[in-house]
Parts: structure tokens; C-alpha cells; sequence
């Protein structure tokens, strides 16, 4: 996460883990969610908060979540189904069901078929929203598995040279276990930015960079410059001179491999709500996987101690800073902006939902007997 994103230290409200954990599962409960799917959809969005990736946490998610489930738009008791299955190759049925509980299920089916065949492919249709990419190719690492993970994201995306949405934002993860360094975790849109981050950056009241949104008529803005109220995303790059054309490819690449292959059409023709693709590699299947983590640590080891270019203190890789923030969240709990807090407090009150947070006019740390049980 860029520093423009992070909640500002003087400002925020500083949640334990547990606490704002069982509010999140209390609330999916309340919403028609058994608690077996609540707390594994809970334990997605605290994944994106504890390891820094806010944009995919409960900050933004949250209220698109509630307004689906209400409205029916979002299955709460998905009964999903293989509809295709071809050993190491699974087609899934998500029956509407939020992704957060679907795909974690699907990439267990892909890390199984991995065990058994040395890879597991598994494509989801008719699905919803899966929240942080990372999480489900995450999953991966502990079988010792490396774990790919990409999923259709909204329409947003204007290809090189044009001036219509018609691309989805579609991220790429890639998980990859180490030996003794942190694995490495790559999570990223083909998009300039995460969608997500635009919300953000309005949340916080801080301007985009050049290069990640254009006009309504297509025409890359580059200039840094608030958001403003009709814009397209950008394909990762930007323009074709500085690469865009690599992001527009890759993002079609991701439409082919979840909506096109799980049956589902592409871009603004999809007809089966969100699409997934999860893939495990078993290594052992490859080579030594002993062998694998010591080399893989080696070199990850060779990117930390890489002479840093002037006017930065180090090089790190995809997954490092993510194991480093985690450890400090989990100690001192996750900063949250107070509009965040606010709009916890008013939903929970709505829902008759108990709210495990401290109100945001208060703006400080919260301890963890403080908030978890209100003394």
C-alpha cells in the first residue's frame, strides 16, 4: 500500500484483530450467513486488514457486502457444485454465493486435485466478489504447493486507446513458499490501481497519481489531481508508452481463464455473475522441495540485500512488508479510519448487531480488554 492510503496515525482507531473479527462474523450471521461461512468469510476480510492490504478489507467491502446479502443479490447458504470435473480440472456452480466462502472451498478442491495429480486447476461461475486475491493462493503455501489465484473484476477498465469500459479491473495472485524467509505473496490488479484504492483516495481526500485513470472520453490523465466524478481506469502502465498495452493483455488473458473458460463470456458480456480461477502446484511433484525452499531463499535473500537506488532505504519483495505489517497489526491491532468505525457503529445498530468497536470520536489506540468487552 502506497503511503497516500494509510489511514493517518493522528486519526486512527486502532482495533484489536478478535474484535472487529467477531463483529464481522456476527454481522454475516445476521444477514442469513450459517457460522461456518461467516467466520471464513471473516477470516478473508481480516486477512486483507492484518497484512496492510486495506482496499480488500472490511473498510470498503463490508457495505457492498451488506447491500448484496439484503437484497438478495448475494446467496448467504450457497449449495455449489462441480458441473465439470475432469480429475485435475474442476468446473464449479457458486449458486450466487459470496466468494469469500466459495473460493476458499474451490481452492481446497484445486490443493486436493494438486495432491493427486501434481496440479489442480479448478474455474468458478456464478459466483460473487472473493475479496483479496492473496488470500486463496495463500492457501496454497502451507501443502507446500505454490498457489495461483484470479478472479473477473468489475468492468472498469478501458483498453489501450479506447474510451469504453469494457475490461474488468482482474487481479493475479501468486503464492510461493519459502524456507526461512516470509513466502512470497503477489497480489495485483491488471488495472493501473486496485478500483478499491479509488475509494479510498476519496475516503482519505487524497489525489491519484498520473497514469492510473483517464477522462470520460478515454484520454490518460497525467496529472496527479482528485478524483473526479465520471472517469475510466487504466490498464496496469497506463499509457502504451510506458506499458499499458502488458496490463490490457494480461487482464484479457484473466477474462479468458475465469468468465471464458468457466462459460461465463467475457467483459461487459458476462452472464454468470463473477468468475474465479484457482490453480496448486504441488513442488514435490517437480523436484525437491527441500531443494526448492533453500534455492527460493537464497534468492529472495539476494532481492532484500540488492543496493537500493537513491532515496530509498531497501529493496523488498511481493509478500515481505505484507508478513512485516501483519505482525505489528497482530500486536497492536488494525488501524481503521473513524468514517470506518462510524459506519460499523450505525450498521451494527441497524442489524441489532453487537459492535465490538470503540466510537470514533474518541481516535485512540484501543487496547484489547477495552474493546473486546467494553469495560
Amino acid at each position: 500500500m502506497l503511503e497516500r492510503f494509510k489511514v493517518p496515525t493522528d486519526i486512527a482507531v486502532r482495533v484489536p484483530v478478535d474484535d472487529m473479527r467477531q463483529t464481522v462474523e456476527d454481522m454475516f450471521q445476521c444477514l442469513g450467513m450459517p457460522e461456518a461461512d461467516a467466520r471464513q468469510a471473516a477470516d478473508v476480510l481480516l486477512y486483507a486488514d492484518i497484512r496492510g492490504c486495506e482496499s480488500h478489507g472490511v473498510s470498503n467491502m463490508m457495505r457492498p457486502y451488506v447491500r448484496e446479502l439484503q437484497s438478495g443479490d448475494i446467496n448467504p447458504t450457497p449449495e455449489w457444485k462441480i458441473i465439470r470435473d475432469g480429475r485435475a480440472a474442476v468446473n464449479i456452480d457458486g449458486d450466487r454465493g459470496l466468494g469469500l466462502v466459495v473460493g476458499p472451498q474451490a481452492m481446497e478442491v484445486a490443493i486436493e486435485r494438486a495432491k493427486a495429480h501434481g496440479v489442480g486447476v479448478v474455474t468458478v461461475t456464478n459466483s460473487r466478489h472473493y475479496g483479496a486475491a492473496a488470500y486463496h493462493a495463500h492457501m496454497a503455501v502451507p501443502h507446500d504447493m505454490i498457489g495461483l489465484s484470479m478472479t473477473a473484476g468489475g468492468v472498469q477498465v478501458t483498453p489501450t486507446w479506447g474510451a469504453e469500459a469494457i475490461i474488468g479491473l482482474n487481479p493475479i495472485s501468486v503464492a510461493v513458499p519459502a524456507g526461512e524467509e516470509a513466502p512470497f505473496v503477489f497480489d495485483a490488479s491488471m488495472s493501473s490501481v486496485a478500483g478499491n484504492k479509488i475509494r479510498l483516495a476519496q475516503r482519505l481526500g487524497v489525489p491519484v497519481l498520473p497514469g492510473w485513470i483517464a477522462e470520460s472520453d478515454g484520454a490518460p490523465i497525467m496529472d496527479e489531481c482528485a478524483v473526479p466524478d465520471d472517469f475510466l481506469m487504466l490498464p496496469a502502465g497506463g499509457t502504451r508508452e510506458i506499458g499499458s498495452h502488458k496490463g490490457y493483455g494480461m487482464a484479457v488473458m484473466v477474462e479468458v481463464l475465469t468468465s471464458l473458460l468457466s462459460g461465463g463470456h467475457c467483459g461487459p458480456f458476462r452472464r454468470a455473475g463473477i468468475a474465479h480461477y484457482f490453480q496448486a502446484i504441488d513442488i514435490d511433484a517437480f523436484t525437491d522441495v527441500a531443494d526448492f525452499k533453500r534455492d527460493f531463499d537464497e534468492y529472495l535473500r539476494a532481492l532484500k540485500n540488492c543496493t537500493p537506488a537513491p532515496g530509498h532505504e531497501r529493496v523488498v519483495y511481493a509478500g515481505l512488508t505484507a508478513a512485516e505489517e501483519e505482525a505489528d497489526r497482530r500486536a497492536n491491532g488494525i488501524p481503521y479510519h473513524p468514517e470506518v468505525i462510524d459506519w460499523f457503529q450505525t450498521t451494527c445498530t441497524e442489524l441489532g448487531v453487537r459492535a465490538r468497536l470503540q466510537h470514533p470520536t474518541s481516535h485512540h489506540r484501543l487496547h484489547r480488554g477495552v474493546a473486546g468487552d467494553g469495560r
